[in-house]
This record gives structure tokens, sequence and C-alpha cells, in this order.
């Protein structure tokens, strides 16, 4: 039986673009956050750059044409304030990258409640305020989406990672039920969550061993950078990516791909 398949085909490069799309970028100084911002900006967007350091917020903005905001993305009132200044300078907001995000190493049994509380703050906080505060402005002109850092600290388990890992889970969690709840009103929400990325703070306290010794564990054979976690945020930012949410695409070059054991020969 002869069948004929007439559906629609897109223009696929136009969905690529971003042109006249304003995106939000909390962490936008440096690492995965300034990479993000370049990348967003290079496919047409505008972007309101956001960082707790004025002069990195400042440089940022000045790199890709956008809109300077330094402040605290994590304090309640402060985030309510950075949305609504957003909106006023942006006109309208259409996306939203959240990359804050830091961990303190320490085992269970020496984090304390002040680190339990950081924690919850630096990790999970700011995106609860993306959705609190940003969230409704962009369902209020038809949509939008929301992409998140997670990490696989939030999947797997790793010493001195517990509070960290746990947080993390905690804002995996969100992105799912965020995505449920926010999807019928036009809003799609994913993350990302990356493994070991060469940011210049990582790569600043890592010695040469220990990034030797990294890269090798991934099978690519070497570590991220974060223009590589980047890539993935802007395919989620974009029209390529309009039947994902409620997501988190692992970027860590295949190591929780692998065998957890030790093997003999292995390399």
């Amino acid at each position: 039986m002869t069948r004929t398949d007439d559906t629609e085909v897109p223009d696929y490069r136009s969905l690529l673009s971003l042109d006249g799309k304003n995106f939000v970028v909390l962490g936008a100084g440096q690492g995965i956050g300034r990479q993000a911002s370049h990348a967003l900006a290079a496919l047409g967007a505008r972007v309101f750059c956001v960082d707790l350091d004025a002069g990195l917020a400042d440089d940022i903005a000045k790199e890709v044409g956008g809109v300077p905001w330094a402040g605290d993305a994590i304090e309640q009132a402060s985030a309510e304030r950075l949305y609504q200044d957003a909106e006023t300078a942006l006109g309208r907001i259409d996306g939203i990258v959240d990359i804050i995000g830091m961990a303190k190493y320490a085992g269970l049994l020496e984090t304390d409640r002040d680190s339990w509380e950081w924690h919850h703050g630096i990790v999970l906080q700011h995106a609860v305020n993306a959705i609190r505060f940003g969230a409704p402005r962009m369902i209020a002109t038809g949509g939008g989406v929301l992409t998140v850092v997670a990490s696989v600290s939030g999947m797997q388990s790793a010493p001195s990672h517990g509070a960290y890992g746990a947080y993390k889970a905690a804002l995996m969690s969100l992105v799912r039920t965020a995505a449920v709840e926010l999807g019928p009103k036009g809003l799609r929400v994913n993350a990302v969550a990356p493994g070991l990325v060469m940011t210049p703070r990582v790569a600043g306290y890592l010695s040469g061993a220990e990034k030797e010794r990294g890269a090798r564990n991934a099978p690519l054979r070497r570590s991220a950078f974060p223009k590589d976690i980047a890539e993935v945020i802007l395919f989620l930012c974009t029209g390529l990516s309009s039947y994902i949410t409620g997501q988190t695409i692992v970027v860590d070059g295949g190591v929780s791909a692998k065998f957890g054991y030790s093997l003999p020969g292995e390399d």
C-alpha cells in the first residue's frame, strides 16, 4: 500500500533564531553563565545579565550588548525587584537561564545547620524565586522557557557532596513539578546536569594531576568546558526543543554511562 507523507516541513533554521526574544541570565558574569549569555546573544536574544558582582555584570553586558543588573537573586525582596527591573528594561521576559550554584564540600557528620541553609540558598532558592517572580511574567505574555543548571551530584552519590547533592536533587524535582504545573500555561522548564566543568573557579583550585585524572575518567577523555554546557542550554531555549519539558539532560562526557566498578586493564 502506498502512503503519502504530506506533513508540513518546518524551516528548521528559523527554529534556531532568538530574534526579538529577551532572556534573564542569573550568574551571567563568568563561567557557564558568561558562555550562555554569549550563546543567547549570538542567536539574536537580548540578555539581562545578572550577577552579584557589579563589575562582572557590567563586563558581560558590554560583551553581549545586554543590560547589567547587580544584586542578590536569592533574597526574596531583591529577587522580586530583579524581575520587575528586567521586565521594565526589556519590555517582556521570554526566558530565564539560572546558572547560580556552588558547593562547600564536607562529610555529612561535619555539615552543620548553617551549611545546610547556605546550600539551600545557593543551590535552590534562586530557582524558587525565578518561578515565583519570573514565571508569572512570562505566562502573562504567552509563555516562555526556564532552564536551570543542576548537577550529576544530584543523581549519584560522592563523598563530601551530601548537602550539595541533596539540594541539586531537590532542584531537579522542582523542575519536574514546575514543568507539569506550568506547561499548560505555556512554560517549558528543564535542567542541564553537568559533571566536572573547567570553569575559571574550578580550574583555579584543581591541581594538574586532578585535572588529568578528571579528563581521563570521561569516555571522551576530556573534562567539560563552560561552552559545552552553554550549547545544551541554548538548545533548550530555542524552538528546536519545543516539545521537551520536565527533563534533566546530563552533560558529563559519558561518565555516568560507565560501569561503576574498576575492571582489570581499565585505564
